[in-house]
């Protein structure tokens, strides 16, 4: 018999779902938590009607009472009823909670949808029954089950225990649970008092073969290609193998010949083959012992006569002899060229500039033309590790020069790593590390009395914390403390040879013009033949050629106008260019008295610098990040004339054009840098102990006899740096007349046990006739071996 609804009941049930829509469209009250509506559901409705019905009460899983017209189900009819076991979307997963997990189809009884009207409390938990779901083993809309107190799985639904039938017919009517070895559900399990299995908690959802597959767990194997994949396919990684292949291609063919040619010429390569190999020798053998060399004998300290290169003195301690040290100079005479285009790349690119722009950067200051003449020089080629310092120090600190301080961004491990490529840049020489010292000081300087004027005059608070200031007071002790323990022995042999300390006439010598700027050495492929009349008129053409590159200047010039850096940092950028080409006229600009000599006479170590034209290294990095800000601004232009196309990507010409700059400036920075045949080893070298002097000695004959001498550090008179101490310009004027008593008797008093003479070098010398002189009543014989005659004393 169907039961029927009065006014008053409808309108008590009106009431009720007015209340509970109310209830569902706010997002902060109880629409959406099952236990909260199911408990202030049976309140209201006993409130305005004084009865409960089936249809006040839910069935713990979460869903909305109300349907799309905001009316309730107290008052359908038993038959409209749905039946027991149709499978119904949106139900949560068997053994959870309602309140805790819903389906599709809950959300969508919330929000109205056609399976929120017509349902009562009975209707589904019959149907989570049938289904294995919530109302099986859960709770009951009221919130209680009787399966928590007898296990038996039975509802209690309603006064008149229609629910508590259906449920049995529903039992009788699963025929596939009876199928055998099938199991139960986990309802029929806690009914027949079996155990648990966990794997049967929950019987799968029907629905779920038509949702998206899991995805595959991945193995080891797979986890570690997906990793190395993503690196090999990182800017960074990109960056750094283009940066090595284009300076393969830049130097080429110095790896073509490796063991028997040079960069440049075979003279200063010949003393830093030396140097590095040295260093990675006697950090094995007796690191007590690196400053005296076994060069320059018997002079002290005699490895601080030049810039030493110890940074790269792991380098040195692979392999020995004269060929392994060819090889070794000139792989890092390559890698000195990539470090330096990817540092500039990845400052300008932590800067601020796009890809294309820090290419360019990169490109410039690795490959302008005035370093082409600086071939010769290793420890000025390898420069790249201050911009790449510095780009480490500025990502540590979260500033970019167009975006500023961003605190969120702070990492103290750049800074510490930032810190630690500065102090390696120094170790390489203080040629270009004491400017780079300076530099960095005066930045620190700078930074801290911005940072303190902001929060004072203008109460400005920014977060810094404590570990990034810790990273910096390590890591600047770190790079000061080395840079103290490097120089200590410089300013012994300032000391010792007073003479190698230069003075400001010295510095004059070297000090190039303002034609300079724009002349270009021999070596460049472009301008070497046009510049020929313009080299001639300087007074010395290799340390006052200082062209940084035609195409770099009009990019600059271009960077002033359009760009993505803002006006002040333009003008700031073109200041610091204008005071580091100033300063790298040396007395050339109105004699110095005001920009150079300050420098020389009163900063620590600055009168240790031979040539001021090397400043030049900073105006070519602050151009190309001018340089780098043009370019970046035309190519963000491109990207948006191609938004405005269909499709939206940038034709091929657009694609080309940007990259128009960096081709330009790459072709700039082409040479034609000779590459000389070293002077092979002499056998005698091999086999003849020290101290030894090899004749002829001269400042380019002594250089590569230092290189012979890496197959055994044997000690030897003879050397080659950036001064001549004393003592061996005696020997070399004594030895003139050499085998005669009076040299012989010199060279014994200073402890020297062999003299080799070189028959292939004698030509137009004293030695040629001398060297065949009788010697019995010196007291030494002569020995030949090969083309070499040896003297024993």
């Amino acid at each position: 018999m169907r039961k029927g609804t009065t006014g008053g009941d409808r309108d008590s049930a009106g009431a009720v779902s007015e209340d509970r829509s109310d209830k569902s469209g706010d997002p902060d009250g109880d629409a959406g938590n099952g236990r909260a509506a199911s408990q202030d559901g049976p309140k209201n409705a006993t409130a305005d009607s004084g009865t409960t019905t089936p249809a006040d009460k839910t069935g713990g899983n979460g869903e909305s009472e109300t349907g799309e017209g905001g009316t309730t189900p107290a008052g359908k009819p038993e038959a409209d009823k749905p039946k027991a076991g149709k499978p119904k979307a949106g139900k949560s997963e068997a053994g959870g909670s309602g309140a805790d997990k819903s389906g599709p189809g809950a959300a969508d009884k919330s929000e109205g949808g056609p399976g929120a009207a017509g349902k009562s409390a009975a209707d589904k938990n019959e149907t989570d029954k049938s289904e294995g779901g919530p109302g099986a083993a859960g709770k009951s809309a009221a919130g209680k089950s009787e399966a928590d107190k007898d296990g038996a799985g039975k509802s209690e639904v309603g006064e008149d225990g229609a629910a508590a039938d259906t449920v049995d017919k529903d039992k009788a009517g699963r025929w596939w649970r009876r199928w055998p070895g099938r199991r139960g559900s986990k309802a029929d399990q806690a009914g027949s008092g079996g155990d648990k299995d966990p794997a049967d908690d929950a019987e799968k959802d029907p629905w779920a073969s038509f949702g998206p597959a899991p995805e595959p767990v991945p193995t080891w194997y797979g986890r570690t290609g997906r990793r190395i994949g993503r690196f090999l396919i990182h800017e960074w990684t990109l960056a750094a193998l283009g940066s090595l292949a284009l300076a393969v291609l830049m130097t080429w063919p110095t790896l073509r010949y490796a063991r028997h040619t040079l960069p440049q010429d075979y003279w200063d390569p010949s003393l830093q083959a030396w140097q590095m190999a040295w260093s990675g020798h006697i950090l094995l053998t007796d690191p007590s012992q690196l400053w005296h060399a076994n060069a320059f004998f018997p002079e002290r300290w005699s490895f601080a006569f030049s810039d030493t290169l110890l940074g790269y003195a792991p380098a040195g301690m692979i392999g020995i002899g004269p060929e392994a040290a060819l090889v070794r100079y000139n792989i890092m005479f390559v890698l000195a060229h990539a470090l330096a285009t990817f540092g500039a790349y990845v400052l300008a690119r932590q800067l601020g500039a796009g890809r294309v722009g820090s290419a360019v950067a990169g490109a410039s200051y690795a490959y302008a033309p005035w370093l082409l003449a600086q071939a010769g020089h290793l420890h000025v080629i390898s420069n790249g590790g201050i911009p790449l310092a510095l780009a480490m120090l500025a990502r540590g600190h979260g500033w970019s020069l167009r975006h500023g301080y961003r605190p969120e961004r702070r990492h103290e491990g750049w800074v510490y790593t930032g810190w630690l490529v500065a102090t390696w840049q120094l170790s390489l020489g203080f040629g270009i590390g004491l400017p780079f010292a300076y530099f960095l000081a005066g930045a620190v300087l700078v930074s801290v009395v911005v940072w303190y004027a902001k929060r004072i005059f203008r109460r400005v608070k920014r977060p810094f914390g404590q570990r990034l200031f810790a990273a910096d007071v390590i890591g600047g002790l770190i790079f000061a403390g080395a840079g103290v323990l490097l120089a200590m022995p410089y300013f012994t042999v300032t000391h010792l040879h007073p003479q190698a300390e230069r003075s400001i006439g010295d510095i004059s010598v070297f000090s190039p013009p303002v034609s300079g700027f724009v002349t270009a050495p021999a070596e460049s492929r472009i301008w070497g033949g046009l510049h020929e009349g313009a080299r001639s008129l300087l007074p010395w053409h290799p340390e006052m050629t200082l062209l940084p590159g035609f195409v770099l200047y009009a990019l600059a010039a271009g960077g002033l106008f359009f760009s993505i850096w803002k006006v002040r940092h333009r003008l700031l950028l073109l200041a610091g260019v204008l005071v580091t080409m100033t300063l790298s006229m040396g007395t050339e600009f109105f004699g110095g008295r005001f920009t150079y000599t300050p420098l020389f006479e009163y900063l620590p170590g600055w009168s240790g610098i031979r040539t001021p034209g090397r400043l030049m290294l900073w105006a070519t990095l602050l151009l190309g990040l001018l340089a780098a800000g043009a370019v970046a601004a035309f190519a963000e232009r491109v990207r948006e004339i191609s938004a405005e196309r269909i499709p939206s990507w940038p034709s091929p010409w657009l694609r080309l054009a940007t990259l128009v700059p960096l081709l330009l400036v790459i072709a700039e920075g082409t040479n034609t840098t000779p590459h000389p045949v070293v002077p092979r080893q002499p056998a005698a070298m091999r086999t003849v102990d020290g101290p030894l002097l090899v004749l002829p000695s001269g400042q380019n004959h002594d250089q590569p006899v230092m290189l012979w001498s890496t197959t055994r550090f044997q000690q030897i008179v003879n050397g080659g740096s950036g001064f001549t101490p004393r003592q061996l310009n005696d020997v070399r004027r004594v030895t003139m007349t050499f085998p005669d008593q009076v040299s012989v008797d010199y060279l014994r008093t200073l402890g020297v046990r062999n003299v080799l003479v070189l028959r292939n070098q004698i030509a137009g010398t004293p030695w040629e006739v001398s060297i065949n002189a009788p010697v019995d009543a010196l007291g030494i014989t002569r020995e030949e071996i090969g083309s070499v005659v040896v003297f024993r004393l």
